[in-house]
């Protein structure tokens, strides 16, 4: 399998960048790293993809939940993405772009306001909870912002380049997947409650695991 990896940073999987390049480097996937948040991701990912093609583009990264009972380090399949901050203030409210009128729900390549997955027999190899996600440019770190953001969007996890991703993979036509460990929960910013090092480590055993998968295919 033509497979792509696609992180917003390398320390998300140093690991696997390690791996690839110490114990397996006769291994066909690989690597691409955006920069942080939707801008960089979009520009990176739809310059790469104009001259190169894949039978998977699959995004990897830590990421916040706003769900309490999934564990911190557990890893999910980020089925669905949309914004969580594009849009308008308006006095005490919160207007999408939707909701502004700016783009239609169902406008391609959103279905429903969101950016869906395609789900497609490799789908199947990822064997992790599929969850919903929202991408901001400012993360949530305060009460009032948690509570907007968790009445309005009900999604499970946060993160600064889901919905990017998702954009330009379904306006390439690629398959795609992200995939993200959960390093902290979404609450007021406290970086000494959040397990970094174990959502990493828990991240790269998955994707070198899951490579070694789809290449004995």
């Amino acid at each position: 399998m033509n497979l792509l990896i696609v992180a917003a940073t390398e320390m998300e999987i140093g690991p696997l960048v390690a791996h690839l390049r110490e114990v397996h480097p006769s291994s066909t996937a690989k690597v691409l790293i955006t920069g942080v948040g939707s801008i960089a991701t979009a520009y990176a990912l739809t310059r790469h993809l104009s001259n190169n093609r894949y039978d998977l583009v699959l995004q990897a990264g830590v990421g916040g939940s706003f769900d309490g009972s999934i564990e911190l380090g557990d890893l999910v399949f980020v089925v669905s993405d949309q914004y969580g901050d594009l849009g308008a203030e308006d006095h005490e409210q919160y207007l999408d772009i939707f909701e502004m009128g700016l783009i239609a729900p169902d406008a391609p390549p959103h279905k429903g306001n969101k950016l869906h997955t395609p789900l497609l027999p490799v789908h199947e190899l990822i064997t992790l909870p599929r969850v919903s996600g929202i991408t901001v440019n400012t993360v949530s770190g305060s009460e009032p912002t948690i509570k907007l953001r968790t009445e309005k969007f009900h999604s499970t996890v946060e993160s600064m380049e889901g919905a990017a991703f998702h954009y330009v993979c379904l306006q390439e036509g690629v398959a795609f997947a992200q995939v993200r460990a959960i390093s902290n929960y979404v609450t007021p910013r406290d970086k000494s409650m959040w397990q970094m090092k174990e959502a990493i480590y828990n991240l790269n055993n998955w994707l070198i695991g899951f490579i070694k998968e789809v290449e004995g295919l």
